[in-house]
């Protein structure tokens, strides 16, 4: 009898060892290792980077390192492509870098769309639906400015602009394909006077009145530190920017719990949330672990 309970007792030993094995946090994969999510050197990225990162660790038994500060997107591709890292966020429009041949739109739904489907046939990987917000080019004034003239979109500076200095990224006069002599191709006006400085000046420039426009991105906590308003780009001048996780195919194939992880971000962080993130880190100097962690747990993702 105590030889029959004892082969029992190992059978049922045997069968917890097993079921451990095959289900992970969640029921999931219990695939186990690490993984490096890359980053670029401004704000945005690290905070969605931190929130990835803490939804992974807390639904699967992968463990993520952040490796921040990668000099710019087309860096980062290159390191998800040889493998150093293995996921990051990245726009949409980057498909205009010249990656793999593309159709000319403006399209948001349709420059997704070419984002997905040539970078998964093209390096592999996988290019999620969008966060919700993208990061683009924006034409801002002070609100005091846009209530007294009526402005709304950037068509309704015309009049205007004749008589208004406009502040600008450094790059963005030289730009060929939506620099500022394509701009005028398309609005039919210029600036009196334009203003090329780093795109962290900009922002109080306006403020301080020493410009009267400046060209901003779409979710730069400048936007609401310093209460400027965005003009709609009415003749859909820049491309879209739209931002979304992408994780290298073989990852996803050895780690699938990844995607069940980061799946309640997708379409769920509006410009108006991340700006207000960005701005907990770069004006209130609070960490990106931080706010991430503060936002998810908010939103009942994490405990």
């Amino acid at each position: 009898m105590r030889k029959q309970l004892f082969i029992v007792a190992a059978i049922v030993l045997m069968l917890s060892v097993v079921v451990t094995a095959c289900g992970g946090k969640n029921g999931g994969s219990a695939a186990s290792g690490s993984i490096k999510i890359g980053t670029q050197t401004y704000t945005e990225p690290k905070i969605l980077a931190e929130m990835y990162k803490a939804l992974i660790e807390d639904q699967t038994d992968v463990k993520v390192d952040i490796v921040p500060d990668l000099a710019a997107s087309p860096i980062v591709i290159q390191s998800m492509k040889a493998g150093d890292i293995q996921m990051a966020t990245l726009y949409s429009g980057e498909i205009f870098n010249g990656y793999f041949d593309i159709e000319d739109t403006k399209d948001r739904a349709e420059v997704l769309k070419q984002a997905q489907e040539g970078f998964d046939k093209t390096y592999g990987f996988k290019w999620f639906d969008g966060l919700g917000f993208e990061n683009t080019y924006a034409f801002t004034v002070r609100k005091e400015v846009a209530d007294e003239n009526g402005l709304k979109s950037v068509s309704d500076l015309k009049d205007l602009a004749g008589d208004m200095r406009i502040g600008v990224d450094t790059t963005w006069l030289e730009r060929e394909n939506d620099g500022y002599n394509a701009f005028t191709d398309v609005y039919g006006f210029k600036f009196a006077k334009t203003f090329p400085m780093e795109i962290s000046l900009v922002y109080k420039a306006v403020a301080d009145k020493e410009v009267d426009v400046v060209l901003a991105y779409t979710t730069d906590p400048g936007i609401k530190q310093y209460n400027l308003q965005t003009l709609a780009d009415d003749k859909q001048f820049f491309p879209p920017y739209d931002a979304s996780p992408v994780v290298r195919n073989d990852t996803l194939e050895k780690y699938p719990g990844i995607e069940d992880a980061i799946s309640p971000l997708i379409g769920k962080i509006d410009a108006e949330t991340m700006t207000s993130l960005n701005y907990e880190v770069d004006v209130n100097k609070r960490t990106p672990q931080e706010v991430a962690v503060e936002y998810l747990q908010k939103q009942g993702l994490l405990k």
